[in-house]
């Protein structure tokens, strides 16, 4: 299976794909144990461009509310026990 970009869909050609960790900084570790990453085109989506993940708080919500949810469905655990493994609920 080939890699796409989460936000875009493009395959990375001329932008090359980056791993994204949905929940970073002291949680990044945390995103890597389960899981909870995503690829995104290196310029356009992950850094640079006006809807970039580390650039638009839109996309960064999205991209955590996704983790989120994620994780509750696969850990089968209630939105309590997230916050206690993530510090807080980006579920509004």
């Amino acid at each position: 299976m080939q890699r796409k970009c989460f936000l875009c869909g493009r395959n990375g050609w001329g932008d090359p794909l980056e791993k994204h960790h949905i929940f970073g900084g002291a949680n990044r570790s945390r995103s890597e144990q389960y899981g909870l990453y995503v690829y995104l085109c290196g310029r356009r989506c992950h850094r640079e461009g006006d809807g970039a993940v580390h650039r638009n708080a839109k996309t960064m919500q999205f991209l955590h509310e996704y983790g989120e949810k994620k994780w509750l469905e696969e850990q089968g655990k209630t939105i309590g026990d997230f916050i206690d493994e993530f510090g807080r609920n980006y579920l509004l």
